[in-house]
């Protein structure tokens, strides 16, 4: 056999197993971005990788800025289908500072900065694969990261961290769906 086809022969084995690793992943059929032990990782790439499922602008406080929220693609086909998200879907919101400016769209427009305040993540979980994991419950994962440490989640219990302010979305799955027309189109 030529150094070519051995090459050839070696490539199409590492293709194969990928395809295997593949499969097994999507026979899971959960998330990416959890690992056994119930812990969300950080969707590196998600700007570009997911859609863009909506924003909010919040004027003043903590909290104030654009918060972009993204999912993947699949999870807007399925809540479109199905009115709710699918298990392993994952919500990601940004938040950023904004300033704003007179413009000659109007005065006091605002914009996102480049200052990134952190990011929540939320991981459709219905069957509570992780029960006894103080971030996984009603539905979801829960998790948040600061732009100092995307390695790190710091949230340590979702009904204290996350839950609270999400109460109001109780009805809609804890989420706000109303600023994602998107899901409905």
């Amino acid at each position: 056999m030529s150094r070519v086809h051995k090459l050839l022969s070696g490539l199409g084995l590492i293709v194969a197993a990928g395809l295997l690793l593949t499969a097994a992943s999507a026979e899971e059929g959960f998330s990416p971005y959890v690992d056994g032990d119930g812990n969300i990782s950080f969707p590196l790439g998600f700007r570009t990788s997911m859609v863009h499922l909506g924003s909010w602008f919040v004027p003043d406080g903590g909290a104030s800025g654009f918060h972009d929220v993204y999912t993947e693609r699949e999870s807007i086909e399925a809540y479109r289908e199905t009115g709710t998200f699918p298990d392993g879907a994952t919500l990601v919101k940004e938040l950023r500072a904004s300033n704003s400016g007179n413009y000659t769209t109007g005065e006091g427009v605002s914009h996102s900065t480049d200052g990134l305040k952190q990011w929540f993540v939320m991981i459709k979980d219905s069957e509570e694969r992780f029960e006894g994991n103080p971030l996984w419950g009603d539905g979801w994962g829960w998790a948040l990261y600061k732009p100092d440490d995307r390695n790190r989640n710091v949230a340590t219990n979702y009904q204290t961290d996350c839950l609270g302010c999400h109460v109001p979305a109780k009805a809609s799955d804890w989420v706000y769906t109303e600023a994602y027309p998107i899901l409905t189109e």
